[in-house]
């Protein structure tokens, strides 16, 4: 019997509604109860006393390495905003930038360039000797090949060559 398609209630309507709100009621008039999640000692700790003072172990949340490796992280950043900001200010200026200066500012380095040059062929050339190298004397050139081949098999044939 399903009783969510029952042609017939147990109950008359009006009987169903008194008894679900007396229910309803029931369970609202009961207390909640409420669970704490922390507690707090309200009492006042004593101003002195007797008892030595306990020695406290040094017990650090974070590892050595892991501060040194947090105090280089920030330097590191520190260090690369400062090259960031070197290399926007080098941009800013390299963006007003015309052709007269770029001219102006390259020649110094192309006649250096062109100088070096210069005297480099120049070193070049003093340093060059002449060599004639003649070689006097019969040249005799000497090959000797032996070669042994055996193939053995017929239809996956190997094939072995010895050169000596």
């Amino acid at each position: 019997m399903d009783p969510m398609n029952t042609t017939q209630s147990g109950m008359p309507e009006s009987e169903a509604a008194a008894e679900a709100r007396r229910l309803i009621d029931d369970w609202a008039a009961k207390p909640v109860r409420h669970h704490p999640t922390s507690f707090r000692d309200e009492t006042e700790p004593p101003a002195f006393g007797t008892t030595p003072p306990v020695k406290q172990d040094d017990q650090r949340i974070v590892p050595a390495w892991a501060a040194g490796i947090a105090v280089a992280s920030v330097g590191v950043g520190a260090g690369v905003t400062g090259i960031g900001c070197g290399a926007w200010l080098v941009l800013q200026g390299l963006a007003s930038v015309t052709l007269n200066g770029v001219l102006m500012v390259t020649l110094p380095f192309a006649g250096l360039a062109m100088a070096a040059t210069a005297v480099g062929g120049a070193v070049s050339k003093a340093r060059s000797a002449v060599t004639k190298n003649v070689f006097e004397g019969p040249v005799t050139h000497h090959t000797e090949i032996h070669n042994n081949s055996t193939t053995r098999g017929a239809f996956f044939a190997r094939t072995r060559n010895e050169i000596r």
